[in-house]
């Protein structure tokens, strides 16, 4: 039986574009029928494509991916994965953007031990790298908090139909729920709001 080869594509949202990963793939004369795509992020490997892919993988079969980045972004996961794929099914893996990630080249004890060290430090720049952007965006948003940014949607106003609700309410004219449906509002809405109204009065 013949040794197929595979190409495995991600992207982390559905609208970003996995266009240059498929022309990676069909310049290495990937059968389409072989492609596996998943959207969505890759903090983790529970991937619905990725797993059928590895359920058809089989010993002595290719696997391209265009960045190791694509395969995973977290360290130990990544490593995981690789030594899953490559030792225990016995598949090579080739990723595109690092030709020293090769599995077919230096399958001697030099050659395997090369590339573990450059898939380790790669790994590690992924995950590195992921958690610096989360460091930048936290320092980010507490610097504009700093600055007197308000995040979320501003207050709607008050209206007119509120204040008289809201009287209305505290005089015990109208119930809780008569003064909420008056407001067009959920009654734990109103009630909220109203509290809120009352102590910022």
């Amino acid at each position: 039986m013949g040794k197929n080869t595979y190409g495995y594509i991600r992207v982390s949202t559905r609208e970003q574009n996995e266009d240059r990963q498929l022309v990676a793939m069909r310049e290495m004369d990937v059968p389409e029928k072989n492609l596996f795509t998943d959207r969505q992020s890759g903090r983790d490997f529970e991937r619905p494509q990725y797993k059928r892919l590895v359920r058809r993988l089989r010993a002595g079969d290719l696997l391209y991916i265009k960045s190791i980045d694509r395969l995973g972004r977290d360290y130990g996961e990544i490593l995981e994965q690789w030594r899953v794929l490559t030792r225990e099914k016995g598949v090579d893996i080739c990723v595109l953007d690092m030709p020293l990630l090769d599995t077919r080249r230096g399958k001697d004890l030099m050659g395997t031990f090369l590339s573990d060290i450059v898939l380790q430090v790669l790994s590690f720049v992924a995950e590195n790298e992921r958690s610096n952007i989360r460091q930048r965006q936290a320092e980010g948003i507490a610097a504009a908090k700093a600055r007197g940014v308000k995040f979320g949607r501003p207050p709607r106003p008050v209206t007119e139909d509120f204040l008289k609700a809201c009287t209305d309410w505290k005089d015990k004219k109208m119930t809780l729920r008569q003064a909420a449906r008056f407001c067009a509002m959920p009654v734990t809405t109103f009630y909220e709001k109203a509290v809120q109204f009352e102590q910022s009065d």
